[in-house]
């Protein structure tokens, strides 16, 4: 009676589960952008939202969100998570603004709640468990790595203003990106690779390439209009940019077959949105270039930095897409030769490089470019400079067109050895039209021998500059809906209509410092274990061989022989 019971209640119960609505969401996109030097962008973003509150709830049940970071939120109180793994660096000048940037190597910035009472124990205790789950090394950031911004890096969430005193930021420049990151990465996806757009991430074509970017971004969004309670969502975004010539292509017309040696069969099923843009823009509206097969199934057109673009759109859950041909093989053609395509300076982009001679003293230079005709903006820079190369703060210099140019905002917090790098934020006016020349004078600092790495005259990383700005359009753009945007309309969704947010990372600095010559000590080790061979053993011998007296032996045959003939001749015997 009491099994029948229990029964009757668990058939009850399996109608009540699934009328209850679900919780969490998957949307894919992949997008298309064929760039100006005949390379090819392909932007992967998977966007899950689930609705729930981590730090509250007792959660015990993961459908699409993962485990791993569920657990690691609501064990370590994180109200944003940012991590990003780069190999190579954006070529701003000929691939455009990115729709989002990275640093080469490692970033992680994180913020906490305001219940966390040991910042630095979480941060150090959270990278060491990203650093398993992600196969990275992040295990090596410490405090000679970390700084607190101050304005650089605000909430993207729905905190607006934080204490600063709960974010940690850290870059480890030298980290290598391979398979054994991408793997983890993807494990992640509801569906894995096994179905949807993550089938085209295939390692041995993904790192075959000229940049390659993977990052997760988890942070709380607001449920509903009113925004009364919140959600979860975390974005996985890839950023790969395939080179024609080193694939050995050779020429400029690409297909999904030709640069992920595979094409599309279905969409992931737990995906409630899987579309796959192709960015089909021309430099003259009356003269298109591109031309896409099969033939999309709708365009839409937005404004996406400041610019406007066009894009075919090829929706993976419309039945009818794979009703023609059981796989999908999205092919970018161009008419003719766009050799004549002039590419337009960014409005806002930045170089970095160190100067001087000797091992002694060095200069920091910093090139940041305005290409607007007649707007002026500010913009944020992060520098982060290590301890070991010490700054002379009193030389910083900001020069625009022979001018000085004070900033009106600035923070520095010197380093301490061993302890904790530079930092320095400034916000400085760039006028329309400018170069403004950032300069700082530093001075190398002597490590100690257990200090230096494996390779010390390869060099020591310089963690890149970090700008942050509002960057005003040209164009005006108007308000578009997030959820039905692509993901273009990303983490920094336009506040207004005359401006976008932009992030932007210079390159990484690779500086030279005082290095002894690390073969004395091997030849003195060599000398000193030969010396120490030779006398210790032969001393040691003398010590503990017994001796013994040998008394004389009779002699052989031709001594007894030789006796005899002594002996007749009358000679005393030997």
């Amino acid at each position: 009676m009491e099994q029948a019971k229990a029964l009757l209640g668990l058939l009850l119960l399996v109608p009540a589960l699934a009328a209850e609505p679900l919780r969490d969401s998957l949307r894919e996109e992949l997008l298309l952008s064929p760039l100006p030097s005949g390379d090819l962008a392909a932007t992967f973003q998977f966007r899950t939202r689930w609705d729930s509150d981590l730090q509250r709830e007792g959660v015990s049940h993961y459908r699409l969100f993962p485990k791993a970071l569920g657990q690691l939120i609501s064990k370590y109180s994180v109200r944003e998570l940012h991590l990003s793994l780069t190999q190579g660096f954006w070529r701003t000048r000929s691939w455009g603004q990115p729709y989002l940037q990275a640093p080469a190597g490692a970033e992680l910035w994180v913020w906490f709640q305001d219940s966390v009472a040991d910042v630095d124990k979480a941060w150090k205790d959270l990278s060491n468990i990203l650093s398993g789950i992600f196969c990275a090394s992040l295990n090596f950031i410490d405090s000679t790595n970390t700084v607190t911004p101050t304005a650089s890096f605000k909430p993207l969430g729905l905190a607006n203003a934080t204490d600063h005193h709960f974010l940690r930021y850290a870059v480890l420049p030298r980290e290598v990106v391979c398979t054994e990151n991408l793997t983890p990465w993807k494990k992640l996806l509801p569906c894995s690779s096994k179905a949807g757009l993550a089938v085209l991430l295939k390692a041995e074509r993904l790192f075959h390439s000229s940049y390659h970017s993977q990052a997760v971004h988890i942070r709380p969004i607001c449920r509903d209009g009113a925004c009364l309670t919140s959600s979860w969502e975390l974005r996985q975004t890839l950023t790969v940019v395939f080179d024609s010539f080193a694939t050995g292509q050779g020429k400029k017309d690409w297909s999904l077959f030709k640069i992920f040696s595979r094409t599309l069969t279905e969409a992931c099923p737990l995906a409630s949105q899987s579309k796959i843009y192709v960015d089909i823009s021309s430099k003259g509206q009356e003269n298109e270039l591109l031309e896409v097969t099969p033939a999309p199934q709708s365009v839409h057109e937005a404004s996406v930095q400041g610019n406007r673009r066009t894009y075919a759109v090829y929706d993976l859950l419309d039945p009818g897409l794979f009703n023609v041909s059981r796989s999908l093989n999205v092919q970018l053609k161009w008419k003719r030769p766009q050799d004549s395509l002039d590419l337009a300076a960014p409005v806002l982009h930045a170089q970095r490089y160190v100067s001087g001679y000797g091992l002694q003293t060095g200069e920091i230079s910093t090139l940041v470019y305005n290409t607007h005709p007649y707007r002026a903006f500010p913009v944020l820079l992060l520098e982060t400079v290590p301890w070991y190369l010490r700054l002379y703060i009193h030389t910083l210099t900001i020069i625009t067109k022979g001018k000085e140019n004070k900033p009106s905002y600035i923070h520095y917090q010197p380093a301490q050895d061993r302890r904790r790098p530079h930092l320095l934020e400034m916000l400085i006016q760039l006028p329309a039209n400018s170069v403004t020349k950032i300069t700082i004078q530093f001075e190398r600092a002597l490590l100690k021998w257990t200090e230096y790495t494996p390779d010390p005259n390869h060099g020591f990383y310089v963690s890149p500059s970090v700008l942050s700005a509002l960057v005003p359009s040209i164009i005006a753009m108007k308000e578009e809906d997030e959820e039905l945007s692509p993901l273009f309309a990303s983490l920094f969704p336009s506040s207004d209509g005359s401006s976008y947010f932009v992030r932007l990372y210079t390159e990484p600095l690779l500086v030279n410092l005082p290095t002894p010559d690390f073969s004395m000590p091997y030849n003195v080790i060599c000398l000193t274990c030969t010396v120490v061979a030779v006398c210790y053993g032969s001393f040691y011998n003398l010590l503990t061989r017994t001796f013994h007296v040998e008394e004389p032996s009779r002699g052989g045959l031709a001594k007894r022989l030789a006796n005899i003939i002594r002996k007749m001749r009358g000679v005393p015997p030997l």
